[in-house]
């Protein structure tokens, strides 16, 4: 799943608190701290949908920082990858 979270307000100990528990959950493969709609955009695993809620109910439900998410269920990965290429190092 990818998941955006808004969390209450945008201050640097709420950020900190949310990082560190990003950091800490195996269900979060990648987060990212990002501008615009959301606050956190979150990469999250889980077995199935039964896990996936149970991992909302603890990692959601009980954090007091967290305003709202949305969830996105992955259908189809098309591309995945991370490889930056870097002009002048790589021959065309």
């Amino acid at each position: 799943m990818l998941v955006l979270v808004n969390l209450e307000r945008e201050r640097s100990d709420i950020i900190d608190r949310f990082k560190k528990a990003i950091k800490s959950s195996a269900e979060v493969v990648n987060g990212f701290y990002v501008t615009g709609d959301a606050d956190f955009l979150l990469y999250i695993t889980a077995r199935s949908m039964e896990d996936y809620e149970q991992f909302t109910r603890q990692f959601f439900y009980r954090n007091s920082d967290i305003k709202g998410f949305k969830t996105m269920v992955i259908m189809d990965r098309v591309k995945a990858g991370f490889a930056v290429r870097i002009k002048g190092l790589a021959k065309d």
